[in-house]
């Protein structure tokens, strides 16, 4: 059944632990709770995800968790919430399956995502001040029950020049990893917030035709960015 539930959207992470949790919301009458969690890139620095679990599968890892190595499967997610006049986008990783593991289990690096949607936005393409080229992707993934998910992805180099010439309802899979940055948000008030993002850094793409063949695929090697 889980299976099944994760053909589309894909998520496989090993973490630490590094907030409380907090209630999120209740559903059916089953409390969900989220935490953020540290996950090593290949480089000395780490992404900050933010994590979601159902009140059933807290006993499973143990009542206080801040601190504990965990490694999850499950899909990355996204919901509006209405904010400041306007809908503001929120991703999460929704966690299906947990278990706690050993501190040395975190050498592996592991921060997995596979995609299967379809572009909903017109890919944005633009070069940094260094030359490196980048394309941003919206793309929407089917989930049970007729709702959507809308993730946004980034790509590099070759894949970036791909990925620019792609079209709204283009059909494409994708895999690569879930990282954090940070930017900062000047308010109205002249103070500046220091926010944080999280899309997709895609590493392999296929674009889709109608009979589920291949019909293009870029690979590229990523290396790790702070970017």
């Amino acid at each position: 059944m889980i299976e099944h539930m994760l053909e589309n959207n894909k998520v496989l992470l090993i973490g630490k632990v590094v907030s409380e949790t907090k209630f999120s919301h209740k559903v059916y009458g089953e409390g969900f709770y989220t935490f953020d969690l540290e996950v090593p890139r290949l480089s000395e620095s780490a992404d900050i995800l933010p994590v979601t679990i159902s009140e059933r599968l807290l006993p499973a890892i143990g009542g206080n968790i801040l601190g504990k190595v965990l490694e999850i499967e499950g899909q990355f997610r996204s919901y509006n919430q209405y904010e400041e006049g306007k809908n503001r986008l929120i991703l999460t990783i929704f966690i299906f399956e947990v278990k706690e593991v050993g501190l040395s289990e975190l050498s592996k690096n592991k921060n997995e995502i596979t995609l299967n949607g379809f572009v909903c936005k017109a890919p944005i393409y633009r070069t940094t001040p260094f030359g490196r080229e980048i394309t941003d992707l919206l793309l929407a993934v089917n989930r049970s029950y007729h709702k959507s998910d809308y993730i946004p992805c980034i790509t590099w180099g070759r894949n970036a020049r791909f990925a620019q010439n792609l079209v709204t309802g283009d059909h494409i899979q994708i895999s690569g990893r879930i990282q954090s940055r940070t930017y900062q948000k000047k308010l109205e008030t002249g103070e500046v917030e220091v926010k944080t993002a999280y899309e997709v850094s895609i590493s392999k793409m296929e674009q889709v035709e109608e009979n589920n063949e291949m019909k293009k695929e870029e690979t590229v090697e990523i290396k790790e960015t702070n970017e």
